[in-house]
């Protein structure tokens, strides 16, 4: 179990209360496929992907970086049992679709990199601190069921 302390819990608040995942979703998926090219392999019925700007233009694309951006929520309502709110999601992600968990780090930075881009001199090293460790505990949990 993760020990949250009332400072981080309140930096975490604060980037969710700064940034839509409207606007962030899409271009942290979109960052990810581009650096990350590896990565589009999941991403196989989304349609054209040959270079950044199919990538950053593409609907499935966003959609898809908004619905992930948007379970992050299940994590903010349940910091006390994050790796239990995420069993489902994990077991779909290892034996269904067969995604590497390395992936839920790289997919994590890019995020962590947009809302830094988003919120400029607001995102404090302390809040990327607080932010960082609650977006590893998501990845660990999205990864349980690969250990």
């Amino acid at each position: 179990m993760v020990v949250w302390s009332e400072s981080e819990k309140d930096y975490i608040n604060q980037v969710f209360s700064s940034v839509t995942f409207e606007d962030i979703g899409p271009k942290a998926l979109s960052r990810c496929l581009i650096v990350y090219p590896w990565c589009q392999r999941y991403f196989g019925s989304f349609g054209n992907l040959y270079n950044a700007e199919a990538i950053q233009s593409n609907e499935m694309i966003a959609a898809h970086g908004i619905k992930v951006c948007h379970g992050l929520d299940r994590a903010l309502k349940n910091m006390d049992n994050i790796k239990e709110t995420y069993k489902e999601l994990s077991l779909l992600h290892s034996d269904t679709l067969h995604v590497d968990p390395d992936n839920f780090r790289l997919f994590s930075d890019c995020l962590t990199i947009s809302i830094a881009a988003k919120l400029g001199t607001k995102f404090t090293p302390e809040m990327q601190t607080a932010w960082q460790k609650f977006v590893l505990v998501v990845c660990a949990a999205l990864g349980q069921q690969y250990h």
